[in-house]
């Protein structure tokens, strides 16, 4: 792969781990404040709201300088969101600050991989990816879990160093001033990331032309008959994947009368799930094979529905394994189709950002209904009944339209075929 990807790997781990343990303290925070339970799901709402309004020019900006340095002053951005819940701004807008930092950084850290390696290596590569920012996502989760349990509180401000005054005087402080490090490690490998010396295309200065652009590659991105199945797909996985992140802390408070520290160890359960579905995808899913990991999707919407019985924590474990592995093994091998027909289109930073705005935009809408039912008082194992089913049929209706993609295609292969002689 090179060194280049590994600083990649690197980068992008740190910062992920940074993402979701920040993620844990907001909601502890909010806890604290006393916050209505529904702008809990809200923080995601507000984390992805940047990908949706600025993806017209996140993906051009992405395109218009070196990705280290895109994906540098996108870190720095993070930092600076960070740095204002530390100071006490709300955590809704400070975690939107620093979605706005993650906004412009994915089309970059995703986009790099298309200028560092062939087509052919694209599946591996994404499987080590979203293996290494799962791992980042169990221990973000399981590292938030433990900033902000009591205990590590405590035994942090019983320690009196003589000479030394940090000024973190509550739990809050403590656990965001870690984060913050975690961020500056990130960015430190940001400066490190290769340049490919691939051409970047100057940065217009006309905000309707991009979103003319942009519109253009949407559309170019959904008629193609294999984008628009892997585009279907990873908008559907990444929506249902952040709901469930929030159903699984509001599940387990219910079903296994677990708190905040202890549910987040689920929510690592799950992501361990994926790891492994994603580095069994990258061993046995070949590109070209990728769309027949579809089925999977549709047994993972089942296998939800099996969250609403279980009542003792090592068989939910177990079920959150299954859960995350197959979610991880049918979502890898779409993102590498997605990611090189975006390429071969339009180009690697404009077809992420299309790619981001799609998958946000069902981030948006999925956790923002989610809040919306638990403000009208629907008990949590109803949501996830109707979560899971609606996983499963409209990956079904996505299968379905993959098969008259291909019966189609069959029908002007043969139609060119006789024409031919």
């Amino acid at each position: 792969m090179g060194i280049g990807f590994y600083i990649v790997m690197a980068a992008q781990f740190f910062s992920a781990l940074a993402d979701n343990a920040l993620l844990i303290a907001a909601i502890a925070i909010l806890q604290q404040n006393g916050a209505p339970v529904e702008q809990i799901p809200l923080l995601k709402f507000f984390f992805t709201v940047s990908y949706v309004l600025l993806a017209a020019y996140v993906g051009a900006f992405a395109d218009s300088m070196p990705k280290w340095k895109v994906m540098l002053i996108s870190n720095t951005i993070k930092i600076f969101g960070c740095a204002t819940m530390f100071f006490g701004l709300h955590p809704l807008a400070a975690y939107a600050i620093v979605g706005l930092g993650a906004a412009a950084y994915s089309p970059a850290k995703y986009g790099i991989l298309t200028e560092l390696l062939p087509p052919a290596k694209l599946v591996v590569a994404n499987g080590w990816i979203e293996g290494l920012t799962v791992g980042a996502i169990i221990l973000g989760t399981l590292l938030g879990g433990a900033l902000v349990a009591p205990q590590f509180t405590q035994w942090v401000l019983s320690f009196d160093l003589p000479l030394i005054e940090t000024s973190l005087d509550t739990g809050s402080e403590i656990t965001i001033a870690i984060i913050a490090v975690l961020y500056i490690i990130a960015a430190v490998f940001n400066m490190y990331v290769p340049d490919t010396g691939v051409d970047h295309k100057p940065l217009k200065n006309n905000p309707l032309y991009l979103i003319h652009e942009f519109s253009h590659c949407v559309k170019l991105l959904w008629r193609d008959k294999l984008g628009q199945i892997s585009l279907a797909v990873t908008t559907l996985f990444w929506g249902a994947g952040a709901t469930l992140q929030f159903i699984v802390l509001d599940w387990a408070e219910l079903n296994l009368d677990l708190g905040l520290s202890q549910a987040t160890s689920l929510q690592g359960v799950v992501a361990v799930g994926v790891a492994i579905g994603s580095v069994l995808a990258a061993s046995f899913i070949t590109l070209r094979r990728s769309v027949r990991v579809i089925p999977l999707g549709i047994a993972m919407g089942l296998v939800i529905n099996i969250m609403v019985f279980v009542h003792d924590i090592y068989i939910a474990m177990a079920l959150m394994v299954v859960v995350g592995g197959l979610a991880g093994f049918f979502v890898v091998p779409m993102n590498a189709l997605l990611q090189h027909r975006g390429h071969v289109l339009m180009g690697a930073g404009h077809s992420i950002a299309v790619q981001n705005f799609n998958e946000n935009l069902s981030i948006l809408a999925m956790t923002g209904l989610y809040a919306l039912l638990l403000k009208f008082g629907l008990s949590v194992n109803l949501v996830v009944v109707l979560f899971g089913l609606f996983v499963a049929s409209t990956m079904y209706l996505v299968k379905l339209r993959h098969a008259a993609n291909q019966r189609e295609y069959d029908a002007v292969s043969q139609l060119e075929d006789r024409s031919g002689h």
